[in-house]
């Protein structure tokens, strides 16, 4: 510790001498070039100061263990790079000083030119260069004293961070053991420090009802007061009337409202809060740990006032006919307090996590207050499930039907589990991760609940906006002169690209935020790095990265189909693309979609590519000859869909099959047979065989019937039944007219060939039919025979034995 302080005193006396090196630098930018060369703080001698003052708290930090060290070595890293960033920012106005002069003297003048210049001009031009280079090596050395310090703070969070983690994963004891509650009744090495809080805290109060400050307290409390009670509610009526008179009919009333009482209870609370922050400590003799604890709850009143806004707007009391999600009535007023309690619950646990910070108690107090506030949100999370069972089940026995859905089950059984495994953790002594459970509840169940209301308000905003009905529609209509269906395809387009967003960032917040984050730019930050690929540096297979993987998948897979059931259903039937083709683009967008999915969940995992690469290499050929049909049908799949020489919906000949295509997949092609059944066809066959596409090109299909005669008919006659009969056939197309065809005169007879089109190929088969049972009837009623086959019959006739003749 005795390195330690004489760290300290040597920045100390830094700080002292950089005050007056920054006055001076700073008179001197004015002065003469001749005279602050004289005034001007030696740079040579400070920036070695600083770089030994750096390299001692980088020594520091790796043998100190408390953390209040910690705190004092992160101060002093974060001074040294202010201090080095003011000496470089101080060192450019002399290098732009001597540059001038430089610009004055001029370049030197080119050997052979036959300019000579004086040797007192070569000798300043001289020094000039050199002080120039000098100032150079300088600012670059400040610079890099400025990162160094940077890096170091960062480094020394981190380290803190990880501590504190590794502190709270331990075992640190059961809650029913006597040592988790010894910090009520003794507590020696905090009980000194709350009790001097307690003190500021007084003195604060005192302060703030001093003369002069009396009345401004007393304004700021009626403040309060008055948002909490009656702004609030004046401003849900106005939004309301707004909702009703202004905006057009349907669900955008509903999600707008829903909204709007979010964000008025979340204004309401946090002003609120805030004005008592500025009724109590606004007066400058406030202790910096009290005014500290105040700005922390300050923004802890965000917090709170979001959980108070979106359980009200959930539930709805006031306005049952205007809440979004189906809830019953009697359910949604016994779940009423819970809202208000879970929101004081996180800002008084929260507030209590800010005053351990503040007083810096001890590791043991500390965990006490995580432990209180997981036991108090475990059981509130059973208590709210078996008072919403108990309702449900009071309701049925009434007679009265209430509707469940998937989804609040799934968040039945999710609260149950969690609450559980929050008091296991208690019980067994893992105080940190039920706190942390505790947390994360929350935090999903805020993330959930505004994504569900902004998602409402997303969709039913562009069905409104993008409505012939509506006035906006209108507006955009006669704006861009478009039709129709080209303004629902845009509502469709904006509806669900709002929702690929709110996903995106539903997502990042979860994978990237917790409820005791810093700040909302700490969870930028998270989320920048997390695209910048810093979490694929290295290859590590751990508990936390297999979390990752599997939220990962199982999110883009729901994306995935959420998209693709968006393009399937709302947007592509939309478009003028024909069947096949909406198919293709949608099998196109799933697989390349799934890839990408794949990919990231390996990203998650932690796998790093390069370091797979002797894995690949070793099992290429095993692969290359086991994946060899596979790979062939795969490109065959792609060239199928982008060159679509057959599509969905094409009735094709294959091989003896022929059947109408379903669907055309990875590896292989449905084809659909008149009995119902599918035949499986790998996609290569496609591309390395014949195939007959009966409906590429042409829509209509040829109904032949031919016939043979005998020579004696009239042929006249029998082309005139012939063509009456397709001509009466509904099926048969006028244009072209059917026609019969004198195809041949042999001894076995006339043969003719009627023929007839049809719009369709699948056609063929059914008219075929009716036609042949039509033409025999009227062949029949009008005595005309068809030929008979003729046939030869070999018949071999036995004789009798000639019975021999007697001699006698």
């Amino acid at each position: 510790m005795s390195s330690l302080k004489k760290a300290i005193i040597t920045l100390c006396m830094l700080f002292t001498l950089a005050v007056p090196m920054t006055s001076v630098l700073a008179e001197d930018s004015t002065d003469q070039s001749n005279d602050t060369a004289a005034t001007k703080v030696d740079a040579s001698v400070e920036l070695p100061k600083m770089q030994v003052i750096l390299d001692k708290i980088k020594g520091q930090v790796s043998s100190v263990t408390d953390e209040t060290q910690l705190a004092q070595l992160n101060d002093m890293a974060v001074e040294l790079g202010e201090n080095a960033s003011t000496l470089s920012q101080n060192l450019v106005p002399q290098s732009q000083q001597i540059d001038a002069q430089l610009a004055v003297l001029g370049p030197a003048p080119e050997a052979g030119s036959g300019v000579k210049e004086t040797s007192d001009v070569t000798s300043k031009r001289r020094h000039l260069l050199a002080q120039k280079s000098r100032l150079d090596d300088q600012v670059k050395q400040a610079n890099a004293l400025q990162n160094g310090a940077s890096v170091l703070s960062s480094q020394i969070l981190n380290y803190r961070r990880d501590r504190l983690k590794n502190q709270v994963s331990l075992n640190t004891g059961s809650i029913v053991a006597a040592k988790f509650w010894q910090p009520l009744y003794n507590n020696p090495v905090d009980g000194p420090k709350i009790i001097a809080f307690a003190r500021d805290l007084e003195q604060s109060v005192q302060l703030s009802f001093s003369p002069g400050y009396r009345f401004g307290t007393a304004m700021w409390f009626v403040a309060a007061v008055l948002v909490m009670a009656i702004g609030r509610r004046y401003m849900e009526e106005f939004l309301a009337w707004v909702s009703i008179n202004k905006l057009s009919e349907g669900r955008l009333r509903r999600s707008f409202l829903a909204c709007a009482i979010v964000m008025t209870t979340l204004l309401a609370i946090t002003l609120c809060c805030n004005f008592l922050a500025l009724a109590f400590a606004r007066h400058p003799d406030v202790a910096d740990d009290v005014r500290d604890l105040v700005s922390s709850l300050g923004i802890q009143s965000l917090l709170a006032g979001l959980i108070a806004g979106l359980g009200r707007a959930f539930l709805s009391t006031r306005r049952p006919s205007w809440r979004l999600p189906v809830i019953n009535d009697e359910l949604a007023k016994a779940l009423k307090p819970f809202p208000i309690v879970i929101a004081t619950l996180v800002f008084i646990f929260q507030g209590l996590e800010a005053f351990n910070r503040a007083i810096e108690t001890s590791v043991n107090t500390t965990i006490f207050g995580n432990g209180l506030t997981a036991i108090l949100i475990g059981l509130l999370c059973l208590m709210m499930v078996i008072r919403t069972r108990r309702i449900r089940r009071k309701l049925e026995i009434n007679g009265h039907e209430v509707e469940r859905s998937r989804i609040a089950g799934l968040v039945d059984i999710a609260m149950i589990l969690t609450g559980i495994t929050i008091l296991i953790c208690l019980v067994i002594g893992y105080v940190g991760l039920a706190r942390y459970l505790s947390y994360e509840v929350i935090w999903i169940g805020i993330l959930l609940s505004t994504f569900y209301f902004l998602n409402a308000l997303a969709i039913d905003g562009c069905q409104v906006l993008f409505s012939t009905n509506s006035g906006p529609g209108k507006l955009v209509t006669r704006s861009l002169n478009l039709n129709e269906k080209t303004l629902l395809q845009l509502g469709s387009l904006f509806s669900g690209l709002l929702k690929s967003a709110l996903i995106i960032m539903l997502i990042l917040l979860l994978m990237n935020g917790t409820i005791s984050s810093s700040s909302p730019g700490e969870i930028l930050s998270r989320i920048i790095d997390f695209f910048a690929g810093r979490g694929l540096e290295k290859l590590n297979l751990i508990p936390s990265h297999i979390v990752m993987a599997l939220v990962t998948l199982i999110a883009g897979i729901y994306v995935l189909r959420s998209v693709r059931n968006w393009l399937d259903n709302d947007f592509l039937p939309q478009t003028s693309m024909d069947a096949g083709m909406r198919v293709s683009v949608v099998t196109l967008f799933s697989n390349i979609g799934f890839v990408l999915v794949l990919l990231m969940t390996l990203s998650a995992i932690g796998v790093q590519w390069n370091k797979l690469a002797w894995i690949v290499s070793a099992l290429s050929v095993g692969i290359g000859f086991g994946l060899q049909e596979i790979v062939k049908n795969f490109i065959s799949g792609l060239i199928l869909l982008t060159e679509r020489p057959v599509k969905v919906g094409d009735l094709v000949t294959i091989s003896g099959i022929e059947g109408d295509i379903r669907r055309i997949n990875v590896r292989a092609t449905e084809i659909l047979l008149t009995d119902k059944s599918t035949v499986i066809v790998p996609n290569s066959q496609f591309i390395s065989q014949n195939v007959r596409n009966a409906t590429m090109g042409n829509a209509q299909g040829v109904v032949t019937i031919p016939l043979t005669f005998p020579l004696d008919i009239d042929p006249v006659q029998v082309k005139e039944i012939l063509l009456g009969a397709f001509n009466d056939n509904e099926k048969i197309l006028d244009n072209p007219a059917p026609s019969v065809s004198f195809k041949d005169l042999s001894a076995q007879g006339i043969l003719l060939s009627v023929t007839g089109n049809v719009n369709s190929q699948r056609l063929i088969s059914s008219t075929r039919s009716e036609l042949l049972f039509e033409v025999l009837v009227r062949l029949r009623a009008a005595d005309v025979e068809l030929s008979s086959p003729q046939t030869m019959v070999i018949e071999q006739k036995v004789l009798e034995p000639v019975q021999p003749v007697d001699q006698q």
